[in-house]
């Protein structure tokens, strides 16, 4: 079946496909799908290229939270090396339907920080992924190795919230990306996490110039190539 401009791969970056879809979804008012996650997850990656840092591809993440044999999650989780990360960022979805690919209809973000042994839930409306991040948490509570005390869960009430049902993916970008400047920062020294950090540099304003953004960034590694 011959591609339709929709398909029409546009970039490929590390293990990440973009196609022309991906463009019409940033450059409207629209939903982030995986593949834009995805993508950006993987270009904060190389831009804080730590071995402590684990930033989980969506697909991962919702197979995490949603695989119902514990011995292949054992075996699907072990490459990633959970336990010798300082800290890992999660993409969480609420799509109910694991037959449903691209399904759901909101992003939340969960990071852990191994300093304070600590999840930490982000969510950019009011808290409408807990449940669903609390799944996720307790999925991956076995793989993070011997950790005594078990590591805590907190819904964190200084996330920054959206004002329109489309930005969530965006909060979430955003949000990783501050945290993983904390993570490289000096502020670790003062703080022991990002919250104020987050405070102060994520909100609508930000948030809304991050679609032409990766549209530029996007621009860029095309033109790299």
């Amino acid at each position: 079946m011959p591609k339709t401009s929709a398909d029409e791969i546009i970039l490929s970056y590390n293990d990440c496909v973009l196609r022309q879809s991906d463009l019409a979804i940033l450059n409207g008012p629209n939903y982030l799908n995986d593949r834009i996650i995805e993508f950006y997850f993987s270009y904060l990656s190389s831009c804080h290229p730590s071995e402590h840092i684990l930033l989980v591809p969506p697909s991962i993440a919702y197979w995490t939270m949603n695989c119902p044999d514990t011995d292949s999650l054992k075996e699907f989780l072990q490459p990633l090396n959970l336990p010798s990360k300082k800290l890992i960022i999660f993409p969480v979805n609420d799509n109910d339907d694991v037959a449903a690919a691209g399904g759901g209809s909101h992003w939340s973000l969960l990071a852990y920080e191994k300093t304070t042994n600590v999840f930490v839930h982000h969510d950019s409306l009011g808290g409408s992924n807990e449940y669903d991040a609390k799944r996720l948490y307790e999925s991956l509570i076995p793989h993070m190795g011997v950790i005594i005390p078990r590591p805590g869960f907190i819904e964190s009430d200084c996330s920054p919230q959206q004002s329109n049902g489309y930005d969530c993916g965006l909060y979430v970008i955003a949000i990783a990306k501050e945290i993983c400047k904390w993570f490289d920062s000096n502020e670790k020294v003062n703080e022991h996490l990002w919250f104020s950090r987050v405070k102060e540099q994520v909100n609508a304003s930000t948030v809304s110039g991050l679609r032409s953004e990766i549209m530029e960034l996007i621009k860029d590694l095309r033109e790299k190539k």
